[in-house]
């Protein structure tokens, strides 16, 4: 019945890549091989089983009817965006201008359709998470990246320079997707001297025509160095309080909460106070979802509303954090012991591990029944899955495969 869809909505895959392998690399186990699955995207505790926080899942069983059942309104219940800026601005008291999304993805696609023409050009860094380019394409756009430093290494000036010196002047206006701090899918941060590189050459773009920056804060709870991220987030505040460069953020619950069936989340641009921008996102979200879903709205204000409860949560991250930093180091110690180069993770799911042909060594580490996702850059290997106990076979494998 394909001949109902018109002509360019015909040649999908059947199926997301990073699902599709993770599909895959299931059903081997289930058939009786022994598999490492570093797709993964969510957080799995050492049996592999989703990590639920307990106190998120205390206070979603405390939520009455009219928690859930009525609509919210269209933008977003103005208590819950403030709540969700506060979590990361806490100085802040108010919410600027801000809706409520599905999820970060919603909150992507919502800026896509406001601040850029279909035909544009979406920049962001090199690596980055696939289905970036897959919502700039679902909205009949491009995505153009500048490359995220090296472990050690500064950000390269000129290359992001000439990144956004070209799109400006290609289409007047840029605007860049920073999923920083806790960098999907490298694993580390940019320093404060990158930060203040890159603010500056933002600053000098924004001279020349609009210019705005997205802030990706999907993994900020999962992290070896809270305090650095602590700064990252005042520095990019200092940056949006200038009112030069628009700042704003994809903020989401699904990592944060593990909730990521429930779909919350928000698009925020808390140093503004546009009325005209507050208009176009809530038309773009009546136009596309209506409303979002109340219940996670009314548990992160009950969340907002106790202390206790925050501090349960706060020590549930930390433990995580230790988890994630303890494999993460297993993974450093095991590929160093095999002659390769650590990786270094500052936070997040992810690390990438280098590889001269991304596909052929996914394949080769396939036939060793080792999972990752492919990248233009490397392997994703997700660090949220992958055991410490599991990284001396995962450094094993890579080497072999690399070797071949």
């Amino acid at each position: 019945m394909t001949d109902q869809l018109i002509p360019t909505r015909r040649a999908f895959p059947a199926d997301d890549p990073i699902f599709a392998l993770n599909a895959e690399a299931q059903g081997r186990r289930a058939a009786g091989e022994s598999i490492l699955n570093a797709t993964v995207g969510a957080l799995l505790d050492e049996a592999g089983q989703l990590v639920v926080l307990d106190t998120v899942m205390e206070l979603w069983r405390g939520l009455g009817a009219m928690d859930v059942a009525p609509y919210a309104p269209i933008a977003g219940d103005p208590a819950f965006l403030k709540a969700l800026v506060q979590r990361h601005w806490p100085l802040l008291d108010h919410a600027g201008t801000a809706c409520a999304t599905p999820g970060g993805s919603g909150a992507l696609s919502l800026s896509l359709r406001n601040f850029l023409e279909p035909g544009q050009t979406l920049l962001t860094t090199a690596p980055f998470w696939g289905p970036y380019a897959t919502m700039a394409a679902e909205n009949g756009m491009e995505l153009a990246t500048a490359p995220w430093p090296a472990a050690g290494q500064a950000l390269d000036a000129a290359a992001w320079d000439a990144a956004l010196r070209a799109l400006m002047q290609a289409q007047g206006r840029v605007m860049l997707w920073l999923n920083d701090p806790c960098h999907n899918p490298s694993g580390r941060s940019l320093s404060a001297a990158d930060r203040a590189t890159l603010a500056g050459l933002l600053r000098e773009a924004a001279a020349l025509g609009p210019v705005t920056l997205l802030l990706d804060l999907a993994y900020l709870d999962y992290t070896r160095e809270p305090e650095a991220v602590a700064a990252a987030l005042k520095d990019y505040g200092a940056l949006g309080t200038e009112g030069r460069v628009l700042v704003g953020a994809s903020m989401s619950l699904s990592k944060s909460l593990t909730l990521y069936g429930a779909r919350g989340g928000a698009l925020a641009f808390p140093w503004c106070g546009d009325p005209a921008l507050q208009a176009a996102l809530t038309q773009s979200c009546r136009g596309t979802w209506s409303n979002c879903a109340r219940a996670p709205q009314a548990l992160l204000l009950r969340l907002a509303q106790d202390g206790k409860a925050q501090a349960r949560l706060a020590a549930e991250h930390r433990h995580w954090s230790e988890v994630l930093s303890a494999r993460a180091l297993a993974l450093d110690t095991a590929l160093e012991a095999e002659g390769m180069a650590a990786l270094h993770w500052q936070g997040g799911f992810f690390v990438t591990a280098p590889a001269a042909d991304p596909e052929a060594a996914c394949a080769g580490l396939k036939a060793e029944g080792v999972f990752t996702v492919p990248l233009p850059e490397g392997l994703r290997v997700g660090l949220c899955g992958l055991r410490a106990d599991e990284a001396p076979r995962f450094a094993r494998a890579l080497r072999m495969v690399a070797a071949r």
